[in-house]
């Protein structure tokens, strides 16, 4: 067994190695979590071939003329019947060789389409016990106006059995009439509902307070990136055309919202906020002595709240504010009500000097890269993915986005992207460096493939698990099949060394040998398999804290073990002997191709 342990060691440790030296989001994550392994897996190498026989010679007993209790008596009677059935199962295959390699091509086929077609994500929602929500009003409305709206969504909010508290802030964002909510639930244990439907039913019952729009979102465990905005995806617009950057994202906002996939769909463009503009007339100003800069300062002192003291008591100090009476704020006339000094020494009423147009204009104007942008936000709908909403947006993008408007997706959009193709890659690093590996353990090109020929079968089983459950392909269910890849491949490498042993030192045919392997291997191949699988099943369950971000994870590790433990136990002697009559037909050619081959004596020279 040392021969396998050794194999079996580098090759499980090897699938790490691509972790390691990948970038992004995905190295950050994983890149502790793969070190922790691949060490953990080494050093149980090591373990298996120094410590494990010491302590099996001290305490493992022979049992040779020992009567054993009911129990072992029991489940050994179980396991032979388990390992005729599958000896006379395996010899049914192997004289159906065709069959099952049609068979191995059909799986292979439907994995592919599977992986394409399966519904994917960057990060599953986690219940925290906390939700953000955002708050807009309408543009143009006073600060009074929104606290008292604001309040009223707290208190609705808190009426929620399942909140414990609610804090509310005004001021923290750049636009004016907006407002933020941050919720605390009741821990986990005291209530029935998780936090999505919290979030949904909260959402229902705000929309009864009026004059006002909630956004409420359940912030995930990782956030990556991206402006603050009321929803929690991003498609942003550039452009250096302001009027056509608004209008493109008023047309393309209002796509997004007749998708059923997307909802809360909303934007950060704010171009209707009501204002007055001053306009001075500077020959009427300049022969009454008023300059702009004092009109400008008259202005700040009626309603910019200017300091112009300090009250000092023996505990504290106070400012005193000057500004107009609330009742003179309220009311564009009172502009014409105020007075500006001269440099004559004179007051003039302003309106003497000025024209006051109302109208309106962007609360902001945002910028992404030096350019005007509009951003775009969005939620999903109950039961779809990121990746299917994403795919929505882009064909409505490229309908309606015109040559001089640039959009892309930013945040958390972005990032499951990028991290999709980084994952691809990362697959398909692993499956190379392992064949290298086995390859150069075996000094074989053909034996690492009848080793790697489960794998389709194990990402057939996660992928079927996944959508059963209703679980995306995210970022922790790529890590599970990346994990599969290193278990899998154990039980072909139990076989197929004892298979290799069996036809060096007994001049037996490839056939014979590897059903002898599979028999005899058949239960350490159990064992650990059903170790395995056990290991993984609470996090498939789902138990504990946080559960929810795991549980993609344990789905495809237990739905690709238990899949390809069933099938790779018949598909690998067949691969064997298929593979192993190949490299003897190429060895043949060749040999052939080197024995009529002849050697012209290059001519004498003169």
């Amino acid at each position: 067994m040392g021969f396998t342990i050794l194999s079996m060691t580098f090759s499980l440790a090897a699938v790490f190695i691509p972790i390691l030296f990948m970038g992004g989001i995905i190295g950050k994550l994983f890149h502790e979590f793969a070190v922790t392994i691949g060490a953990a897996i080494l050093v149980s190498g090591v373990v298996s071939l120094t410590l494990t026989p010491m302590l099996s010679s001290r305490f493992l007993r022979s049992s040779h003329g020992k009567q054993q209790g009911r129990f072992y008596q029991a489940t050994e009677r179980f396991y032979e019947r388990w390992l005729k059935g599958y000896e006379r199962s395996l010899d049914w295959v192997m004289a159906r060789r065709r069959m099952t390699l049609l068979f191995s091509l059909v799986i292979l086929v439907l994995t592919g389409v599977l992986f394409v077609i399966a519904p994917k994500g960057l990060f599953p929602t986690d219940d925290t016990g906390q939700l953000l929500a955002t708050t807009e009003a309408g543009e143009g409305i006073s600060f009074d106006a929104l606290i008292a709206a604001q309040q009223r969504v707290a208190a609705e909010v808190a009426k929620d059995p399942d909140v414990r508290s609610v804090t509310s802030a005004i001021g923290t964002t750049p636009a004016a009439n907006q407002g933020q909510l941050t919720i605390d639930l009741k821990p986990l244990s005291e209530r029935k509902r998780s936090s999505d439907q919290i979030s949904r039913d909260l959402t229902h019952n705000l929309l009864s307070v009026p004059n006002i729009s909630v956004f409420i979102q359940n912030p995930p465990a990782i956030s990556i990136g991206g402006l603050a905005s009321k929803s929690l995806y991003q498609y942003t617009l550039l452009s250096g055309d302001l009027d056509l950057l608004n209008t493109t994202a008023r047309i393309l906002e209002t796509r997004l919202r007749q998708q059923s996939k997307l909802i809360n769909v909303t934007s950060d463009l704010l171009i209707q906020n009501p204002q007055v503009t001053v306009d001075i007339n500077r020959e009427q100003a300049g022969q009454l002595g008023v300059s702009a800069a004092e009109i400008e300062n008259t202005l700040y002192d009626a309603f910019g709240q200017k300091q112009v003291s300090t009250i000092y008591t023996s505990t504290n100090e106070y400012w005193v504010v000057m500004e107009l009476l609330p009742e003179f704020q309220q009311d564009v006339r009172s502009l014409g009500m105020l007075w500006v000094r001269s440099t004559q020494g004179k007051v003039v009423p302003l309106s003497a000097v000025a024209k006051f147009t109302t109208g309106v204009g962007p609360v902001t104007v945002n910028h992404s890269g030096q350019l005007p942008s509009v951003t775009l936000s969005f939620d999903l709908a109950p039961g779809v993915s990121l990746g299917a909403a994403l795919k929505d947006v882009e064909a409505q993008a490229k309908e309606v986005l015109p040559a001089t408007v640039v959009g892309g997706f930013a945040g958390t959009a972005e990032a499951f992207l990028t991290t999709q193709q980084g994952l691809v890659v990362l697959l398909i690093l692993a499956v190379f460096v392992i064949y290298v590996i086995l390859g150069v353990l075996y000094e074989s090109f053909i034996h690492p493939i009848t080793i790697l020929s489960g794998l389709p079968f194990a990402a057939f089983g996660a992928l079927v698990t996944l959508m059963v459950f209703h679980l995306d392909l995210d970022v922790y269910g790529f890590v599970g099949m990346i994990m599969l890849i290193g278990i899998v491949e154990k039980n072909a490498i139990m076989m197929i060394d004892f298979a290799l042993e069996v036809q060096r030192n007994d001049n037996r045919d490839p056939a014979s040998a590897i059903v002898e392997a599979a028999s005899v291997r058949f239960r350490p191949i159990m064992m650990t398999t059903m170790a395995a699988l056990m290991g993984a099943l609470p996090i498939a369950v789902g138990w504990g804290a946080g559960a929810a971000s795991r549980r993609p994870l344990g789905v495809a590790v237990v739905g690709g073990l238990a899949f390809s433990q069933l099938v790779t136990l018949y598909v690998t002697p067949v691969f064997y002997t298929y593979l192993d009559e190949l490299q003897t037909w190429a060895g043949e050619r060749g040999w052939r191709k080197k024995k009529s081959g002849v050697v012209t004596p290059a001519p004498a020279g003169d």
